[in-house]
């Protein structure tokens, strides 16, 4: 593993200076692993960047890589959704990221993230 892939609930924890999701995310880049957000979480998150420096500071590290959500991965996570019969495509693009990675994901939300695919390994905030 190389990557975690950080959720929404991962992102506001993060906003609001929660101690056990800053104290993951310094241990994670001390062993040099890389910080995936896909892009349609950073949607589900962002509000007013002008009250969101904390978060803005964040997404601009180089540590952190964006992933984007184009046509190929928006069609991948909506077949993901249709199969396992849920709806948010946001949640079916963190696991699709996590599975081409090979990464665990940052979540306040594993019920939902399992369901999609119980394999996966979650990292409870």
């Amino acid at each position: 593993m190389s990557s975690l892939v950080l959720d929404a609930g991962a992102l506001i924890a993060f906003e609001r200076n929660e101690r056990r999701l800053v104290t993951l995310l310094a241990r994670a880049l001390e062993r040099e692993l890389a910080l995936v957000v896909p892009a349609g979480v950073v949607g589900q998150t962002w509000r007013d960047g002008r009250r969101q420096a904390r978060l803005a500071r964040l997404l601009a590290t180089d540590e952190v890589e964006v992933e984007p959500l184009d046509d190929a991965r928006a069609r991948a996570a909506g077949q993901l959704c249709g199969v396992k019969g849920t709806s948010d495509v946001i949640d079916a693009s963190v696991v699709l990221c996590a599975r081409s990675r090979g990464s665990r994901i940052v979540t306040s939300d594993p019920v939902d993230l399992a369901r999609l695919d119980p394999r996966v390994v979650l990292i409870v905030i």
